[in-house]
């Protein structure tokens, strides 16, 4: 009787194992999508908002207008409008003041964002302002 007693938890031990590796797997999986760059770049255009929004998770987020199509007079132009999330309080802070100016910004496009990290997958994290 002791024998499968010792073998019953011998059994237990080892799911008991996979479970804590398969988490650990698992853990370091997402962490890494969720930090893997998948693309980074700059755009310019003119930041039309910039405001910090959300129910239960307050992030910095964004509108660059890139300007648009059919730039012919008297024909309906069609803006692009490209969204952002900021991570960085201190780039959030210069975009706040550099509202209707046209400028460039050096962004990351992570797999997929967090709800704590933005409403996008796109990421600020270098701007300069546009002489014009």
């Amino acid at each position: 009787m002791e024998e499968k007693k010792s073998t019953v938890k011998g059994f237990f031990k080892k799911i008991l194992y996979y479970l804590i590796g398969f988490l650990f797997v698992g853990l370091l999986v997402t962490f890494l999508i969720l930090n893997f760059t998948y693309s980074e770049g700059n755009l310019s255009g003119v930041l039309i908002k910039f405001s910090k929004e959300g129910l239960s998770f307050k992030t910095y987020e964004g509108e660059l207008n890139m300007g648009g199509i059919g730039n012919v007079p008297s024909t309906a132009q069609s803006d692009q409008i490209w969204h952002f999330s900021v991570n960085d309080q201190a780039i959030a802070d210069t975009l706040m003041q550099l509202g209707g100016h046209k400028v460039m910004l050096h962004y990351k496009q992570k797999i997929k964002a967090m709800p704590w990290q933005g409403e996008t997958n796109y990421f600020i994290d270098g701007v300069k302002l546009i002489k014009e």
